[in-house]
């Protein structure tokens, strides 16, 4: 029988994948980083923020490929990886992003988009991101992101639709152009597309920077300085510890600016939609 519950549900579950990412990671000695809301949650709240339903992690590229082969056998029964890859068997694009998915859990209502994707979106999940280092030339900087974006914008040609409504009428142009060629290119092509120019400044030269190679194109623009990733500390986290970068603290800043100020009351409101579960 299927219930809707309340944030405390959606948390419970979330919590039991945390440990389960912490529990791989310790046992093959994984690096793994909170990233974002969920780091912004780690310190400021010791747990989750109280309003938020959703969960962010981060790894260096070679832990991050690790995890994706280890954590099939590894993860118990409800509880699954899900690749980029792995829909309708890697014809299909949603995102570079990789997640844990939380089985017993319906995220969206059944439609035709949900059908498209197998029903594998269509759970709570973790997200899972990758990464890698980028160039500290400005101008070789730009071209590396540029070469993400682009590489999305061919892979959009596989989804099942796209919305153009968010989009200038400039780039509008662009995804259509990108969308277009990229449909004539077999979608596993622009995944090792994808994959080769995310790493290809990991094994060239140090760099001071990273970023986030399987972020949206909306937020490509995010970089952080290598040093805060050097050690990792364990922080409280609900009723457990997780492991996050030493230099959070400049991280947040450069996210949040004040992070502990807490937003006006009208903005703590969860982002995504409503999840049934069931046991």
């Amino acid at each position: 029988m299927q219930q809707k519950f309340d944030l405390t549900e959606v948390h419970a579950a979330n919590l039991k994948m945390l440990k389960e990412i912490d529990r791989i990671c310790r046992k093959y000695r994984i690096r793994y980083f909170l990233d974002a809301g969920t780091l912004l949650g780690a310190i400021r709240h010791k747990g989750f923020i109280p309003w938020d339903d959703d969960v962010d992690i981060a790894m260096p590229r070679r832990d991050y490929e690790r995890f994706l082969r280890i954590a099939k056998d590894e993860l118990p029964e409800g509880i699954d990886l899900l690749r980029p890859e792995d829909f309708r068997g890697g014809t299909a694009f949603y995102d570079f992003t990789a997640r844990l998915i939380y089985q017993n859990s319906r995220r969206y209502p059944d439609n035709e988009e949900m059908r498209f994707y197998e029903g594998k979106l269509n759970h709570l999940w973790i997200d899972i991101f990758t990464m890698d280092r980028i160039p500290d030339n400005p101008v070789l900087d730009r071209l590396s992101r540029l070469s993400q974006k682009i590489v999305y914008g061919l892979a959009m040609g596989h989804r099942r639709e796209l919305d153009y409504s968010k989009y200038s009428a400039a780039d509008r142009i662009r995804v259509k152009i990108l969308a277009g060629i990229g449909k004539r290119i077999p979608m596993k092509m622009i995944f090792g597309l994808q994959r080769r120019a995310a790493s290809f400044w990991n094994f060239r030269k140090k760099t001071r920077h990273l970023y986030f190679t399987n972020y949206a194109p909306d937020w490509m623009y995010c970089t952080a300085e290598s040093s805060w990733f050097r050690e990792s500390v364990d922080v409280p986290f609900e009723d457990t510890v997780l492991s996050v970068a030493a230099g959070y603290e400049p991280m947040l800043r450069q996210l949040y600016g004040d992070y502990r100020k807490l937003p006006p009351e009208e903005k703590r409101v969860p982002e995504h939609s409503d999840f049934t579960f069931w046991e």
